[in-house]
């Protein structure tokens, strides 16, 4: 009976090492055991310890565009995140659509590097990105910062009071995207000809780093960018928003008053009814270059916040 008693005792636990085995291998992974998540549309470069900011450069541009307002930004963990195609190589972006693959592995990022309520910070089409993301998955962001961005970029190609058509958009993006696709040689270069560059700054001082954070640019991405943003309509889906919102606008008073910029911004974000309008005087496109220190400033409000 003893020998009996041992060998039926031995054959139970043998029987649940065995199951609990089989539980281990059956059961997920943690995240910090799992394969780190490489995007295919975009690179990121990490720094600092802290709570989570993400930053989104724009169209034609590198994360070089956010380094010297990052530089002295101390207690987060930084991600210059570098869509592939400018100033790197295309990989996936050289064909087909870019901006709701790119979103896509956005959300999937944040998720795999288990961030809690990041920061997002966009410039032009990669304020696009953010509310985009922001809209899609509204439980990832914990505040969202759009600079000079537009829920439908399309406004800004028709007459004031002018509601677009999106059939026009449609055809005029498919011309911006054979045209530039058209012109790829095979070598990334400057993203644009200076003289456009020359009016997206009101600080002629900023022409060199811009051409600097430019240069490296494969027009195809590019190209293919301005029509997903041609025809990308967020105004209304921007209502499933939830987190924070604050809306950068820069302002230049010898084009127009201030007051007529920001309330054609607010109609446009008519929708979000409760986000924040920060705007910066004597700054064009690219403010973070016009007008640094107001800049940093505006973004330590809004990370603190």
């Amino acid at each position: 009976m003893i020998c009996t008693y041992r060998t039926a005792r031995f054959a139970v636990l043998s029987t649940l090492a065995l199951l609990l085995g089989l539980a281990i291998l059956l059961t997920p992974r943690s995240a910090s055991a799992q394969e780190a998540f490489e995007p295919a549309r975009f690179s990121v470069e990490v720094t600092g310890e802290g709570p989570d900011a993400i930053f989104i450069p724009g169209l034609s541009t590198s994360r070089e565009v956010w380094r010297d307002a990052v530089a002295d930004l101390e207690g987060y963990r930084v991600h210059l995140v570098q869509v592939r195609g400018f100033g790197e190589d295309a990989g996936m972006n050289a064909q087909g659509e870019v901006l709701v693959p790119l979103v896509a592995e956005l959300a999937r990022y944040i998720e795999a590097e288990q961030m809690e309520a990041p920061a997002i910070i966009g410039h032009s089409v990669g304020g696009l990105t953010a509310m985009t993301l922001a809209a899609k998955h509204p439980d990832l962001p914990g505040r969202v910062m759009i600079v000079d961005a537009l829920p439908w970029i399309a406004h800004i190609f028709v007459p004031p009071g002018t509601e677009p058509q999106m059939d026009a958009m449609l055809a005029r993006g498919e011309m911006m995207r054979r045209m530039m696709a058209g012109g790829w040689t095979g070598q990334r270069g400057p993203g644009a000809p200076e003289q456009m560059l020359r009016t997206q700054i009101a600080d002629p001082a900023s022409m060199p780093r811009l051409l600097e954070i430019t240069d490296g640019v494969d027009t195809r991405v590019s190209g293919q960018l301005i029509y997903d943003a041609l025809t990308a309509d967020m105004r209304e889906n921007i209502a499933s928003i939830t987190a924070p919102v604050t809306v950068m606008v820069p302002v230049r008073p010898d084009f127009l008053p201030a007051a007529t910029v920001e309330r054609f911004y607010r109609a446009q974000y008519a929708a979000l009814p409760d986000a924040d309008f920060v705007t910066i005087a004597h700054a064009g496109h690219f403010v973070m270059l016009d007008q640094p220190d107001e800049f940093r400033d505006a973004l330590a409000v809004f990370l603190a916040d």
